[in-house]
C-alpha cells in the first residue's frame, strides 16, 4: 500500500520525509521531486532494491541506474577521481539539471546494471529531495516512469504509473522545469554531450571553454 505525502504541508512534509527515508533505508522504493521530472529511487547500496526499480520500471540491466547525491563532496568517495572538468561542471551547475558520467571508484560494493564501471551522478536543485538525501546518502534514482512512457512531471503521473510499486510518494508539486537533465560523458578522454536538456550545450561549452558543436558532434 502507497502513501502520499503533500509537501506543500510542513507536517506532512516532515512525515513524508521521514517515511521516505525509512522505506529507502528499507530497502523499499520511493517517489521524490526533482528540478526536473519526479524520481524513483532507493539506497544505492541495496543491489535488491536497485532490482526491484529496474522491474518496476519495466527496464533491463543494460540501461544502469544513476545516482542522486545531496552534497558537492559525497563525489570523491564514489568516482575514481574527480577531473578538473568534472569539478567545473558541478561547481557550475549543481545542484540542478545536469548529469555527469565519470568512472566510478572500483571498491565500490553496488549493483546498479550493466554500467562497464561508471556510473552517471547529479545533485538535485529540490529541497525535499536534498533533505532525503542527506539521511540516505546516495540514491540509485531514475526518472519516474515505465519506460517507453513519458517521465512523469507530477506526482499523480508518477503513481498512475508506477501504483504500489512505491511505498512512498513525495508530492512537491508540478516539475519546475519539466525536462530531463542534460547528460555530459567524462569517462573518456574528450567530454561529450550524450542527452542535451536542462543545461545547454552552449552552456557547457562556455563553463569547459570548448566549442559546444564539437560537444555534440562527439556523439
Amino acid at each position: 500500500m502507497s502513501v502520499v505525502f503533500d509537501c506543500s504541508d510542513p507536517a506532512a512534509r516532515s512525515a513524508g520525509r521521514n517515511a521516505a527515508v525509512g522505506a529507502a533505508r528499507g530497502g523499499r522504493l520511493v517517489v521524490l521531486p526533482t528540478d526536473t521530472v519526479y524520481g524513483i529511487g532507493c539506497d544505492a547500496f541495496d543491489s535488491e532494491a536497485v532490482s526491484s526499480l529496474l522491474e518496476a520500471k519495466g527496464r533491463g540491466r543494460d540501461m544502469p541506474v544513476p545516482v542522486v547525491v545531496g552534497s558537492w563532496h559525497t563525489i570523491d568517495g564514489l568516482v575514481r577521481s574527480v577531473s578538473v572538468q568534472a569539478r567545473e561542471l558541478t561547481q557550475a551547475f549543481w545542484p540542478g539539471g545536469l548529469s555527469i558520467v565519470v568512472e566510478q571508484a572500483p571498491s565500490l560494493a553496488w549493483d546498479l546494471g550493466d554500467a562497464a564501471g561508471t556510473v552517471m551522478l547529479r545533485m538535485p536543485l529540490h529541497p525535499v529531495a536534498i533533505e532525503v538525501l542527506r539521511e540516505v546518502g546516495p540514491m540509485a534514482l531514475s526518472s519516474a516512469n515505465v519506460s517507453g512512457r513519458p517521465p512523469a512531471t507530477s506526482v499523480a503521473q508518477a503513481q498512475e504509473q508506477l501504483g504500489d510499486r512505491v511505498s512512498v510518494y513525495l508530492d512537491g508539486g508540478p516539475a519546475a522545469k519539466a525536462v530531463p537533465s542534460t547528460i555530459v560523458d567524462l569517462s573518456g578522454e574528450v567530454p561529450r554531450i550524450l542527452r542535451e536538456g536542462a543545461i545547454t550545450a552552449a552552456e557547457i561549452g562556455e563553463v569547459l571553454d570548448m566549442d559546444p558543436t564539437e560537444l555534440v558532434a562527439q556523439q
